[in-house]
């Protein structure tokens, strides 16, 4: 989905908020962004191709994207931590990374939440062949800051839970 608004800012710049689907943006017209940016959404559409195809038509010759997602290499049908009798982490299992499609997730002890999986290769060569250039690709990691604040983050120093994109049109 996209929220845009529109409002005066303190400098009179003003902001038209509309909401929409990513998959169909034909509210908004060509060329009218210089910058967009995803932030843990394309892994939650069912055609993320129609997607990048919409920010392609959206961004100015020049414009950038950047998307952050589940990292597809770690976050997969199987995946999830191996622990011992007494519940401490030993190392975290992928299995299905080939798998391409939707799939469940436990979230808690009764619900349970949809995801779509894509492999990496997918992702890079859909925004390929959508047009754009891939500027870098980042797998964040905490810093030492955010450590001392939640020692428990240390735990994803051992595989990369999330990866963005910085890409150009």
């Amino acid at each position: 989905m996209i929220e845009i608004a529109k409002h005066r800012t303190p400098k009179n710049l003003i902001i038209d908020y509309k909401q929409g689907n990513c998959e169909d943006l034909s509210i908004l017209e060509d060329n009218c962004f210089d910058f967009i940016v995803s932030n843990m959404v394309i892994q939650d559409l069912a055609n993320y191709e129609l997607a990048f195809r919409e920010m392609y038509r959206l961004l100015v010759n020049g414009g950038s994207l950047i998307f952050s997602i589940l990292h597809p290499c770690f976050v997969t049908p199987e995946s999830g931590w191996e622990k011992t009798e007494n519940g401490e982490k030993l190392h975290w299992n992928v299995d299905q990374y080939f798998y391409e499609g939707t799939y469940e997730q436990k979230l808690g002890d009764k619900e349970k939440m949809v995801l779509f999986h894509r492999t990496l290769t997918s992702y890079i060569n859909t925004l390929l062949n959508t047009g754009f250039v891939l500027e870098s690709i980042v797998e964040p990691k905490p810093s030492k800051e955010m450590l001392e604040k939640y020692p428990s983050f240390e735990e994803d120093l051992r595989c990369p839970d999330f990866i963005v994109f910085k890409l150009k049109k």
